[in-house]
């Protein structure tokens, strides 16, 4: 029996979906061609001036704090003298004290120099941590999408290179220290010559180094050297 159209048929019944032929799923021209192919492209374009990125900048939240805490309790205790003040009450002994003395003591005494220093020292290691982004451990990795960033640990890098410099041949132990500019790489070698063992390193750490993807890969520097005689 036919079903008149325009009528949805039973939810029980089995019905033929359309299919895709291969050769329009490949060249996209059947539904969803166009975004899987999209989707499925190459990742977008590093950003930056040579996808070069800049240091993460670091929070601060000790000094930050503490300047605040500091600052909070000062301007309290200044409020609550000039509210006794204005309430009639004398205000408060160190107060007075500290005006009589900054009133009466010369510019070019000891204790003004001496706090005038401490003030100057403080000024500006607060303004080198506003000027600084510190977080010198996490080395920043180039970006290959826009909203996000990435950035690798100095141990972390130290300990894939390590692990690198292990795989050659004839290399008994190796020490690495990475910095932000510079790998130091320190392997002891006890069998095949010097020269062959440090050429090898040169090849496997410039591509471990590569494969790391930093924005600023360090150079690299190493040395190679014989165990010491024990005893």
């Amino acid at each position: 029996m036919n079903e008149p159209q325009g009528t949805e048929p039973p939810e029980d019944s089995t019905q033929r979906l359309p299919v895709l032929d291969k050769r329009e799923t490949e060249n996209g021209d059947g539904p969803g061609g166009s975004e899987s192919s999209a989707a499925s492209g190459p990742p977008p374009e590093l950003e930056g001036k040579g996808g070069r990125e800049s240091r993460f900048w670091s929070a601060r939240r000790v000094p930050a704090g503490i300047v605040a805490l500091l600052l909070l309790g000062l301007a309290g205790l200044f409020l609550y003298d000039i509210v006794s003040v204005r309430a009639g009450r004398p205000g408060m002994a160190w107060r007075r004290e500290l005006a009589d003395q900054l009133a009466e003591r010369p510019l070019d005494d000891t204790w003004v120099l001496v706090g005038a220093g401490v003030a100057a020292v403080l000024g500006l290691w607060l303004l080198i941590l506003a000027a600084t982004p510190g977080l010198r451990d996490v080395l920043p990795m180039r970006r290959l999408h826009t909203d996000v960033r990435a950035g690798l640990h100095r141990d972390a890098a130290a300990t894939a290179l390590r692990d690198r410099a292990m795989e050659v041949a004839g290399v008994q132990s190796a020490r690495v220290r990475v910095r932000r500019r510079r790998a130091g790489v320190r392997a002891v070698s006890h069998f095949r010559e010097l020269d062959d063992v440090r050429t090898d390193l040169d090849a496997v750490l410039a591509d471990a180094v590569r494969g790391l993807g930093l924005s600023r890969p360090p150079s690299l520097s190493v040395r190679v050297l014989r165990p010491g005689r024990k005893g």
